[in-house]
């Protein structure tokens, strides 16, 4: 009988330590990552580095598909491919949200999915962040709020600018549904071509929706007079600045394009639900949400 119960207790612990298909994912990870760091290190030719770059991502692609399964999201897709575009921190695109993206089209909707253990462990990384503008919190209510979540989760060469949240109604069954409307950027000012971008948790599955905003934002008068002013003030202090070089008029400069920047979102946050373009955009984020929790 004791060594029944001996075999029992060691089955037992072996299945409680045995590890979950999201570690074995997120090992062979770090163990590519620190593979390409080393051929860094080693000044490795770049036709090899972007040889073993490709080769670990197609191989991380493949346990993902494995983990996520078929994607049975209406007008995506089954199948994705991996969200990180690199493994080498040297690279833009290293350090984003470990997932599938399924799409289309290049300029049509697209859609990320994860599980809510990768997006944990990916926040908890971001939280240990030493640079403010990259330092996410661990909570997934908080980090959907701020634009810097989406610019490092499923962008790698633009920052992402919210212009406001929409009002949602959570899908049955639903953990967490957050919608935005913003746009991908290099640059402050208007930005005209904006997303819809649309966050539903549940249980262990996380999925980010984004599509071009339907029917495209309308330019408001006033918010467009407000950042015409601003950029006409900038552009008047960039100018002696560089006839000056002067660099505390270059530092102006920069602040008014910013501040400018902010008065003219924080008014179509204001202004934009009075359009009567705002009950389609609504609608389009809510038939985002009801798509993804298969309504």
């Amino acid at each position: 009988m004791r060594l029944v119960w001996t075999v029992m207790f060691a089955l037992a612990s072996s299945a409680a330590f045995a590890a979950s298909p999201e570690d074995d994912y997120i090992a062979a990870r770090d163990k590519a990552i620190a593979a390409i760091a080393a051929l860094n290190s080693a000044n490795a030719p770049v036709e090899d580095l972007d040889a073993a770059d490709a080769k670990a991502r197609t191989d991380l692609q493949g346990r993902l598909s494995a983990l996520l399964g078929p994607l049975a999201v209406k007008d995506f897709p089954a199948t994705g491919t991996i969200n990180l575009e690199s493994l080498s921190d040297a690279d833009v695109g290293y350090g984003m949200l470990d997932g599938l993206r399924y799409t289309k089209s290049d300029d049509g909707p697209s859609l990320l999915a994860t599980t809510r253990g990768l997006l944990d462990r990916w926040l908890q990384a971001r939280s240990a962040e030493t640079d403010a503008a990259l330092k996410l919190p661990t909570d997934i209510n908080e980090a959907l709020k701020l634009d810097a979540f989406y610019t490092q989760a499923i962008n790698s060469d633009a920052a992402f600018l919210g212009t406001l949240d929409f009002p949602l109604k959570k899908p049955d069954g639903a953990d967490i549904a957050i919608a935005r409307l913003g746009g991908w950027t290099q640059d402050v000012g208007p930005i005209y071509e904006q997303q819809v971008v649309v966050t539903l948790v549940k249980g262990s599955s996380v999925m980010i929706a984004s599509a071009p905003a339907t029917p495209p934002v309308p330019k408001i008068a006033a918010c467009e007079a407000l950042w015409t002013a601003a950029d006409e003030a900038a552009q008047k202090l960039a100018a002696q600045a560089s006839g000056q070089q002067d660099e505390t008029a270059y530092d102006a400069a920069n602040a008014a394009w910013e501040k400018g920047d902010g008065d003219y979102r924080k008014c179509m946050g204001e202004q934009l639900p009075k359009d009567a373009a705002f009950p389609a955009l609504v609608g389009e984020a809510q038939a985002l949400a009801d798509q993804m929790a298969g309504k």
